[in-house]
């Protein structure tokens, strides 16, 4: 019960910081400042890489790694926005900071996805060849 409670928490979290990311990433593309949605981008962000290190998992695995990896990008990007106000190279260390965290975050959703869903078509694909076979 409580792991399915983490499950979708963990979810929403990192769905909001997906969708809070893609408002970042238009306002760097438009050259606007990015302080609208980077409050929600940061703490989604990095609240799914703190939730991923609860789950029951034994070893260290590649998803923490990137969870890890994901928090240190959140830091330096608050870091960047909050203490040194964009100033200078922090600008340009925030939009390529904003642009590999999420890319993190897509990248183990992609592979969650494919862990569950791909077994459960390759079983109903099966399902339909041997129905097909047998008549």
């Amino acid at each position: 019960m409580i792991l399915n409670a983490l499950t979708l928490f963990h979810v929403a979290l990192s769905l909001a910081g997906i969708g809070a990311g893609s408002a970042v990433f238009r306002g760097l593309l438009a050259s606007n400042p990015p302080y609208r949605g980077v409050t929600l981008f940061l703490a989604t962000t990095g609240a799914t890489s703190v939730t991923g290190f609860f789950f029951p998992i034994h070893g260290f695995t590649p998803a923490q790694a990137i969870g890890f990896l994901s928090l240190i990008l959140v830091l330096i990007a608050a870091l960047a926005v909050y203490r040194h106000n964009l100033a200078g190279g922090w600008r340009r260390t925030f939009a390529i900071t904003t642009v590999i965290a999420p890319y993190f975050n897509v990248s183990i959703l992609v592979i969650q996805l494919f862990r569950t869903a791909l077994p459960a078509i390759a079983i109903r694909a099966v399902m339909k060849t041997r129905a097909a076979a047998a008549r």
